[in-house]
């Protein structure tokens, strides 16, 4: 069998424009209240992943504008912080995630911040196809890493294993330097 390449891995060749689930007003996917997009489809097929049905690229609901519309008045309430992609792969879904993160910057700003769990790493990311580039533009804060069963960790804030990351994204860019997040207290 070969072995999975990321770097060939192109949205456009796989994303079906589905999403597996939409959650309002959750606590567990990140800091604060926060709006869930579950994208469908993932490559990575990581052994123990806690959301396998959605690894099915055909798997749940077609994306669609009302649902985007939704997300923007869910995330206007002044007691959520902001949005995360999740999935699924949001990387290679980026036909949905791009347009969405793009408009959520364009209405929120700073406002609102934007979170992004990823099988990739970031150094598979550094060296990706510019729709991919464009969606980390987009984030604040990226969890980033296959998830490892044998390393699993649930005392881990925000991540299964502890091979993952949680990123500071904008720093990380501006420095052109990983810079690990750090939770604010």
């Amino acid at each position: 069998m070969k072995k999975p390449n990321p770097q060939e891995w192109l949205a456009q060749d796989f994303s079906r424009m589905k999403v597996a689930d939409y959650k309002p007003f959750n606590f567990v996917d990140g800091e604060g209240v926060r709006c869930s997009l579950y994208v469908s489809g993932c490559l990575f097929a990581c052994k123990g992943c806690y959301n396998k049905i959605a690894q099915s690229f055909d798997y749940g609901q077609p994306y669609t504008t009302a649902l985007e519309d939704q997300i923007m008045v869910d995330l206007s309430q002044s007691y959520v912080q902001g949005l995360t992609l999740l999935g699924g792969e949001p990387f290679l879904n980026t036909g949905i995630t791009v347009p969405l993160a793009k408009r959520v910057k364009e209405e929120f700003g700073a406002a609102k911040d934007i979170w992004a769990w990823t099988g990739y790493t970031w150094s598979e990311l550094m060296l990706e196809s510019s729709d991919k580039l464009e969606l980390l533009s987009y984030l604040d804060v990226l969890i980033d890493g296959r998830f490892v069963l044998a390393k699993r960790d649930l005392t881990l804030p925000f991540r299964g294993s502890s091979n993952q990351k949680i990123i500071d994204v904008q720093q990380s860019l501006a420095h052109n330097s990983l810079i690990l997040w750090e939770e604010k207290s």
